[in-house]
């Protein structure tokens, strides 16, 4: 079984990129499921209700949130009713959507699950006791379990797998478009990377014109941000599992790639 998951989507040119490559990619991979972070997928962040299912039939199977994940008021009831969208669940209940999911893949139960870091980001439910809320009413409902940790704070991430460690097969972190170089299997088993990176303008800052953020940076001026243009590159890892007597499946190995 191999898991493909992706960065931040970030731009409409990072969508319609998949369009033409993401199924060659998987074909070529071997790729059994793909998850995508897509809360930055659409023109002034967020994510359109037309390009989520965009994202789905391009090869996406599940696609995850983080705090742009509302933005857009097309996608709330797409939110409300699929089972393929999944936003942070430690955000409060009232908000649209599920923070969490189980899809089926050849003969296996993937549960994914969304959770926000609170460390330089706003102040939620606690991302440890919501996580391991949701994996105990989820026991004996699913053989393999993701997590995508949106979070700022390295720590942060690195702490909630080291805490997750063996009870969740692969955790990956979004949200700072910056891909990590600390792939790497826990001690009891967890397939863990920092940050997947970015799926977006290869020349630009986070997916925006490098200018307009210079400018920014340099006068600290409000500016409207642009997605920049040209070639799209996409950053993720593959996880691979096997099946192990004592454990079921387990990760046997993650790889970052780029595409």
């Amino acid at each position: 079984m191999k898991i493909l998951a992706l960065g931040d989507i970030v731009s409409p040119g990072a969508v319609e990129g998949l369009k033409t490559r993401l199924w060659d990619y998987r074909k070529r991979e071997k790729i059994d499921f793909v998850v995508a972070n897509g809360e930055n997928a659409s023109r002034g962040n967020g994510l359109e209700a037309d390009a989520a299912q965009d994202l789905l039939d391009y090869g996406v199977d599940v696609i995850t949130g983080g705090n742009h994940i509302w933005q857009k008021n097309s996608l709330r009831p797409l939110l409300e009713s699929s089972k393929n969208i999944v936003r942070p669940m430690n955000f409060p209940g009232e908000c649209a959507g599920n923070g969490y999911t189980i899809a089926d893949c050849n003969g296996y139960r993937i549960l994914v699950m969304n959770a926000s870091g609170t460390v330089y980001m706003e102040s939620l439910d606690c991302p440890f006791r919501s996580v391991e809320k949701c994996i105990e009413s989820q026991k004996g409902k699913y053989d393999i379990s993701l997590l995508d940790i949106h979070a700022e704070a390295t720590g942060e991430k690195y702490a909630l797998a080291r805490y997750f460690d063996g009870k969740i097969q692969g955790i990956f972190g979004t949200h700072t478009h910056v891909q990590t170089a600390d792939e790497q299997i826990l001690p009891q088993g967890t397939a863990y990377i920092t940050d997947l990176g970015m799926c977006g303008p290869k020349n630009s800052v986070l997916g925006v014109k490098s200018e307009i953020i210079i400018e920014k940076m340099r006068t600290k001026m409000p500016l409207r941000f642009e997605f920049a243009d040209g070639e799209i590159e996409y950053n993720g890892v593959i996880i691979e599992f096997c099946e192990s007597e004592s454990q079921g499946l387990k990760a046997k190995t993650i790889k970052r790639v780029r595409f």
